[in-house]
């Protein structure tokens, strides 16, 4: 007589044997996202991916490639050596295997380049901000923020366990006031140095001047700013006559004006060195990979070559904002790159955008959450590489496809 097999378990994951949820009358668990998939239908926020291709023939001013670069010979065959020599990634964490030679080189000449003594590279620029925030804040610290600061600010200050006063956008009267009420107390303020939905730069040499009267740090995010603005494109803090002191430190990213991958803090040695120990997002994320160091590395010496790419970069941004408020468009003054233009509403800014699309155009929609204002833009990237003649095109596309309302 044969022995009898055990009747074998299930796969785990999988139980083709158990009725639907539905039929059992049990609730599933994650059931109440399709009541906010609805509601953000019935907002016309409805966010969806939609992959490009490696070739294309839209006109492209949605990129955040400011200088043009991600696509430059010698950056891509920059990148291309890093991967063969180095392999494809950084194996882990920068303070285990994942850093090399190219990470310290780049974060070397990034500090001399920008007028910092130190340099500290991350796999992102939203990681560099929570690394920043999170180490130098605390329970005991007070963090002044703009209310119009990135998504990687507001987080920032989320997990930094401080205790966070916004306050009003370029306002740095309200962070003097919020200091001195605060007076004695460990403190830092941290603001874009150009923010990335108007493009408008922030009031830099006014808030350090408040910070300082109150022995609070200053941290500014030059994600916007770098390659653009300072001298042939030192960043912001540079241009303010603020990089280098020992009360500012600066973040970046290498995905814009660079056109690689990954973030950076710039500031005192003693501050990096903070950093390397006790930043989360630095000790447990892996490296960033070699083929972003290499590419970002090569970028980096590009502009020092080429000064005049962050000159025609804010010539850009002026040609396009100069054309769109003639034809009578609302779009606030562009201090570096970015070019912002009002719409009507949520759904007539996802309509235009679509449209500019349908006729070779590519631009970026911001709708709300994203804006911190609640009003939706199209926002134009004016790259230094665009001609006249695409400037004018890409200017001719918005009006031609323009809602009503929107002017």
């Amino acid at each position: 007589m044969p022995e009898a097999r055990p009747t074998p378990s299930p796969t785990p994951g999988r139980s083709p044997e158990r009725p639907p949820a539905a039929a059992t009358g049990r609730r599933t668990a994650f059931a109440w996202t399709e009541t906010e998939a609805h509601r953000r239908a019935e907002a016309g926020l409805v966010r969806r991916l939609r992959p490009r291709p490696a070739e294309s023939d839209l006109l492209d001013l949605a990129s955040n490639d400011y200088l043009g670069l991600t696509r430059r010979a010698e950056v891509t065959e920059a990148a291309a050596e890093a991967a063969r020599r180095w392999g494809a990634g950084a194996t882990g964490s920068r303070l285990v295997t994942g850093t090399t030679r190219l990470h310290t080189r780049l974060e070397r000449e990034l500090a001399d380049f920008c007028g910092f003594e130190a340099a500290l590279v991350f796999s992102s620029g939203y990681a560099a901000n929570l690394a920043v925030l999170t180490a130098l804040g605390g329970p005991d610290a007070l963090i002044v923020s703009d209310a119009a600061n990135h998504a990687s600010i507001v987080d920032g200050c989320r997990l930094a366990r401080a205790e966070t006063a916004v306050v009003p956008h370029a306002d740095p009267e309200a962070v003097r006031k919020t200091l001195e009420a605060h007076s004695g107390r460990r403190a830092l303020a941290v603001s874009d140095s150009v923010f990335s939905v108007d493009g408008d730069r922030a009031p830099l040499e006014e808030l350090a001047a408040a910070c300082r009267e109150h022995g609070a740090g200053i941290v500014l995010d030059d994600a916007h700013g770098f390659g653009v603005l300072g001298v042939g494109g030192r960043g912001a803090p540079r241009g303010a006559g603020l990089a280098g002191d020992e009360d500012v430190v600066a973040t970046l990213t290498l995905s814009k004006s660079l056109g690689s991958q990954g973030g950076a803090v710039l500031g005192p040695a003693r501050v990096i060195e903070h950093l390397v120990n006790t930043a989360r997002t630095f000790i447990f994320d892996t490296g960033l990979a070699p083929a972003a160091a290499g590419g970002a590395l090569a970028s980096l010496r590009l502009i020092a070559a080429e000064p005049n790419l962050a000159a025609r970069a804010r010539t850009v941004a002026a040609a396009l904002h100069g054309l769109l408020t003639g034809a009578g468009f609302t779009s606030a003054r562009p201090d570096a790159a970015v070019v912002s233009v009002r719409a009507p509403g949520p759904e007539e800014a996802l309509r235009w955008a679509a449209d500019c699309r349908e006729q070779g155009l590519s631009v970026g929609c911001f709708r709300p959450p994203s804006v911190p204002d609640g009003v939706s833009r199209l926002r134009l990237t004016a790259r230094a590489n665009l001609s006249d003649a695409e400037i004018d095109r890409a200017v001719a596309t918005i009006v031609r496809t323009a809602p009503p309302g929107a002017r």
